[in-house]
């Protein structure tokens, strides 16, 4: 079994900052890409940010500049540092991963149960 779990989401004002993690945990050969995504009530679930194993990160246009994804191999946990947040940033935030848990088998993907952001004005 694998688990993520999240942590660092809360509320904050507009201009403010938080930094979310997620770590991975259970049974894991090596994970490829680590990464997060985010829904606000009415909307469709988007991808936020992703890295891949060799380091090579992914963001969204509306979070370009203001957000950075950073991944600490050694402890499956990925980061996700979040300035200068908006009223629109408000959503629920999900950490995903695609996970290797047996050796020379493709690896699955999995989900966490999400962490509640939101921004005042």
């Amino acid at each position: 079994q694998v688990q993520l779990v999240e942590s660092g989401g809360g509320l904050v004002q507009a201009g403010g900052s938080l930094r979310l993690s997620c770590a991975a945990s259970g049974r894991i050969v090596s994970i490829n890409t680590m990464g997060w995504y985010r829904q606000a009530p009415g909307a469709q679930r988007e991808l936020v940010a992703r890295v891949a194993n060799g380091g090579s990160t992914d963001y969204a246009d509306s979070v370009k500049g203001r957000f950075s994804i950073s991944r600490d191999v050694a402890k499956n946990t990925v980061y996700l540092q979040m300035n200068s947040l908006k009223p629109e940033d408000t959503a629920v935030y999900y950490c995903n991963a695609h996970i290797v848990n047996v050796a020379r088998f493709p690896g699955q993907l999995y989900w966490g149960q999400g962490t509640q952001v939101t921004v005042s004005s």
